[in-house]
Formats: structure tokens, C-alpha cells, sequence
């Protein structure tokens, strides 16, 4: 058991779940999705920056992905949230390349330099079973928002061959409704990384001027989908909207303008987790970026707690925050 569930609210039992890939499937209209996807991929508006290109032809843009999807790597993850690592790990495949350019990320070489195979669709439902047959909890695709028709393309072949797990879509929330809808009734557990809301700072470290209005809407869909998140009798995330925020030196009013649409806009019952582990990475030096070539202090995290504890925000009690949820509860 990795978490204690008190609330019946948002208890969804462990007998008789069946992920939500599963009932589309058997009606046959996953199949159809995949079908409507690869048209988009022909002239391609799945991701928000609209490049139009024939990725079907190999041509690439923005993400510099062509027909198939790139994946950096797959295992069993250990080191995301504890409901949805469990005991057994969370079934991570890696996506390369992305559709943003975060001047400090912390994976740069998977999102902005060509690093894995090019991954046919029989592949990539290869790696999905092989992470079901060790036990992982769940199906966890990380930066999958420009490679959502390859990904439908491979679960049709995955749900065929045996794919019983529910799917976690990892993303950072710059995604398109094209692809969420394409997305309503596969994705069980939707988990955007909301990170900045102004659009000057958007354009700055992330390279995308409207990516506040973007992630606005792409988390109120996802809320529409599937709602707050919900866990079994173990504690493990079954469905729902798991939001992460990365806490940025310097930015707490940015945290707190999050936290308020989250609660205000979205639903107050939204599950959230606040993270800490900001560190300069990619291009931030002391040079290019010095405003953000820190780490974040302990006041500052604690800081962007207690505003999602005062908007009434359901708040992750992973273990890896030690103790320091405890004693700001404590505290507050």
C-alpha cells in the first residue's frame, strides 16, 4: 500500500476497472481514431505550433519528428509520484524531441538534441507489453504531445496482443484539442506540468508566447475528460487530472496565478503536485539566463505551498518530500 485513501469521494476500487482504452476498443472506435489521427498527421496540427508539414511523408518541423516516434528509453520508473509508482513502478517510455524549447531543461538532451531509434508502431506497443509483463503499475508516456497519433497507432496493436493497464499522458500542457479529443476516453490519468503563466516569460525560457492560454484550456479539457483525481483501495491513481508545477526561482507570483485558475477555474478537488527540483540545466549559465541560474530556496517552495493549501488544493504527500509538507501543515 503506498497511500491511505480517506475520502469515498475519490476512492474508484481496483475490482472491475477496466482502463478507459478498453470499452473504445472493443467497440472498434480506437480503431477509428487511429484513423482520424493519421490524417492530422498528413498535414500535421497536432501539437499547437501548427506546422501543417506531411509527417506521414517523413518531412519534419518543430518537434523534428517525422513518421514514427522517437523513444529515448523505457523501464520501469521508480521516481514519479507514489501513486503512480506503487510498489512495482510506473511503466515510462521516453518520447524524444518536444514541441517546447525550456531553456532549463533537465532531459535537453532527449527534448532538443536527436537522441533514440525511430520506434515502428509494432515496436512501440512491443515496449508497452514488456512493461506490463514486469509488473508496472501503469503505461506512462512522457512529452507524448507531438506523437499522439503514433502512440493511438501502437495501443490499438498493444490492447490486441493483451494491454490491460491504465495510461498516464505526462505532459506539458502545450498540447492541442485536436489531440485531446482524439484522447477523450484512451487517457485514464492526465498529468500537465503547468509551469509559467505570464506570456513574456512564456516566450522567454519556453519559447512560446501563448503557452498560458494553451495550457489553460488543455487542463480544463482534461478536467472535462476524466475530473479530480481518483485512487484505489491502494492508493494508486486510477483516473483523473494529477497536475504537477515546477517551482521557478524568482517566479512565486506566476505559482500563485496557477494555483488560483486551478481552484477558480478548473475545480478547487484538483490534485496537485508542487515540485522543488528546479536546477539550471540546458542553456541557463551565469551568462545567458541569470536570473534562473539558481536553485529555489526552501522559502520559496514553502512559500508556493501554502498558496495551493489556501486555495484549497488537494496536495501530493509523496514521500519524497520528506518532512516537509508535515511541518508546513503544521505550521499553517
Amino acid at each position: 500500500m503506498v497511500a491511505t485513501v480517506t475520502s469515498s469521494e475519490y476512492l474508484l476500487p481496483s475490482m472491475g476497472f477496466e482502463p478507459a482504452y478498453a470499452k473504445l476498443y472493443g467497440t472498434g472506435e480506437l480503431q477509428q481514431r487511429v484513423e482520424q489521427a493519421l490524417e492530422e498527421l498528413g498535414r500535421c496540427y497536432i501539437c499547437p505550433r501548427d506546422c501543417g508539414v506531411d509527417r506521414l511523408a517523413d518531412k519534419t518541423a518543430a518537434c523534428k519528428t517525422g513518421r514514427y516516434a522517437q523513444v529515448s528509453s523505457y523501464f520501469p520508473h521508480f521516481g514519479e509520484e507514489d501513486c503512480l509508482r506503487g510498489w512495482r513502478g510506473s511503466g515510462t517510455i521516453f518520447f524524444s524531441m518536444c514541441n517546447l524549447r525550456c531553456v532549463f531543461c533537465q532531459n535537453f538532451d532527449i527534448s532538443q538534441v536527436h537522441r533514440g531509434p525511430a520506434i515502428p508502431p509494432g515496436q512501440l506497443a512491443g515496449m508497452m507489453l514488456k512493461l506490463q509483463d514486469m509488473g508496472c503499475h501503469n503505461i506512462n508516456f512522457v512529452t507524448p504531445e507531438h506523437v499522439v497519433p503514433q502512440v493511438l497507432e501502437a495501443l490499438v496493436l498493444a490492447v490486441t496482443d493483451g494491454l490491460k493497464l491504465p495510461i498516464v499522458y505526462n505532459t506539458s500542457a502545450y498540447d492541442s484539442m485536436t489531440s485531446l479529443h482524439l484522447l477523450d476516453g484512451v487517457v485514464d490519468i492526465y498529468m500537465p506540468d503547468f509551469k509559467l503563466w505570464d506570456s513574456q516569460q512564456s516566450l522567454r525560457y519556453l519559447k512560446a508566447k501563448d503557452y498560458a492560454d494553451v495550457a489553460c484550456g488543455v487542463v480544463q479539457e482534461m478536467n472535462r475528460q476524466v475530473g479530480p483525481l481518483k485512487f484505489d483501495e491502494n492508493g494508486l491513481a486510477r483516473r483523473g487530472v494529477l497536475v504537477r508545477h515546477l517551482v521557478m526561482p524568482g517566479m512565486i507570483d506566476q505559482t500563485s496565478e496557477i494555483f488560483r485558475f486551478l481552484a477558480e477555474e478548473v475545480d478547487s478537488n484538483t490534485y496537485v503536485n508542487v515540485m522543488s527540483q528546479y536546477r539550471p540545466e540546458g542553456k541557463v549559465t551565469g551568462e545567458k539566463y541569470e536570473e534562473i541560474n539558481r536553485a529555489v530556496t526552501m522559502p520559496e517552495y514553502l512559500a508556493a505551498v501554502q498558496i495551493a493549501h489556501r486555495f484549497g488544493l488537494r496536495l501530493d504527500q509523496r514521500k519524497s518530500n520528506g518532512e516537509i509538507l508535515p511541518r508546513l501543515m503544521q505550521a499553517i
